[in-house]
């Protein structure tokens, strides 16, 4: 295994690191519900994948206070 012969300077390795960068997220409106999610996955909220439910969600009782 070849090894440097000189240790490379702070300026080069920055210049080589510019391109080491975190890409943005795609995100697609769900089509039955209108939430954002990431594509090709099942929409949290409602439970639908490509218009068919795949989950089935518990609906949340509203509680009042008295």
């Amino acid at each position: 295994m070849s090894l440097p012969k000189h240790k490379h300077s702070n300026t080069r390795t920055r210049k080589r690191r510019t391109h080491y960068k975190l890409a943005e997220t795609n995100l697609g409106k769900c089509k039955h519900c209108g939430v954002l999610k990431l594509p090709h996955r099942v929409c949290i909220k409602c439970g639908y994948y490509n218009g068919v439910q795949v989950i089935k969600k518990k609906e949340k009782k509203n509680k009042k206070k008295q």
